[in-house]
């Protein structure tokens, strides 16, 4: 099968571990050992990943410059997917050993300049603040600030992909059998000015509707959007939560779900379905495999007579 792997922000950084290379490298190695289990089962790959938290570090390192030095948010994503791109791409050639055929990719994902996005930043990015640092950064750099949970953090737009600018170099690699890691971060975001140049954009297109788009243009057979949550529960953090084994995308209404965490993940993964017909899975990159033969993780279903 033709796969697109979506990799989540914290595959190389999970939630509480030092930002270090050396954690980066190590995790970049567990994600390309899962990976590779799958190639070896005959499964071609094209990879996308997460970069929030290397984005939070580049933005940091910004802030230590002067004003006027500020990087915007289309250049930190591209140097993020620079960074990622070549610590998976090197773990991966690593496992799979020096002749696979891998290319790492930075991507350009077109959004309107239009896009009512623009007028509602409600992306959280970066690090936490407390609210007078928060709204200190907001007058000193014009950003804007919003609560998230007992902290404070920037937040930006995050328009709709329209078009994913290299699609007809993507396709080209594929069909010479090469494995892609492209779209990291959901790609640097661009629009179109009336010439028909390409300028960068002050925003973070979602990484997984990205994948979800990308995936339809190259003809994935499947979805597969890797985190490090198990599966889609119902009645998730309770007593009585209970893994969600297949969900009809019919009957699927992903704004049920909470926003910050799975929400974006259901409506790429319904998305790709309903447009497709293909299946979607997600759910732990270690169970890679066993989320494909539903043993693991949650399916998402074109109908729900597919249902067991």
């Amino acid at each position: 099968m033709r796969i697109l792997v979506a990799l989540g922000g914290n595959a190389l950084a999970p939630r509480g571990t030092p930002m270090t290379v050396a954690n980066q490298r190590h995790h970049a190695l567990i994600a390309a050992q899962a990976l590779s289990k799958l190639v070896k089962l005959g499964h071609q790959l094209i990879i996308t990943f997460g970069n929030g938290p290397q984005v939070g570090l580049l933005g940091l390192q910004a802030l230590a410059g002067p004003k006027d030095g500020d990087f915007p948010l289309d250049i930190l994503v591209a140097e993020s997917e620079g960074l990622i791109g070549y610590i998976i791409e090197q773990a991966l050639r690593n496992t799979l050993g020096p002749h696979a055929l891998i290319a790492t990719l930075l991507t350009q994902t077109l959004v309107n300049a239009d896009d009512a996005a623009f007028l509602r930043p409600t992306k959280p990015v970066g690090q936490i603040y407390d609210e007078n640092t928060a709204k200190k950064y907001a007058a000193d750099r014009g950003w804007q600030v919003a609560p998230d949970g007992d902290h404070w953090r920037r937040v930006v737009a995050s328009p709709e992909p329209i078009e994913i600018v290299q699609i007809e170099i993507i396709s080209l690699l594929i069909e010479r059998g090469v494995t892609v890691i492209c779209a990291g971060g959901g790609g640097a975001p661009v629009a179109k000015e009336k010439s028909g140049d390409l300028i960068g954009m002050e925003a973070v297109v979602d990484k997984d509707l990205v994948s979800s788009l990308l995936a339809q243009q190259i003809k994935a057979d499947c979805l597969l959007l890797l985190t490090d949550v198990e599966a889609v529960f119902q009645n998730f953090g309770k007593p009585d939560q209970q893994r969600m084994a297949t969900i009809a995308s019919d009957a699927l209404i992903p704004d049920q779900f909470p926003a910050g965490s799975m929400r974006p993940k259901l409506e790429a993964a319904k998305r790709f379905v309903r447009e497709t017909g293909k299946d979607a899975a997600i759910g732990r990159l270690d169970d890679a495999c066993d989320i494909l033969s539903g043993a693991a993780g949650t399916m998402i279903l074109p109908c729900a007579s597919r249902m067991g």
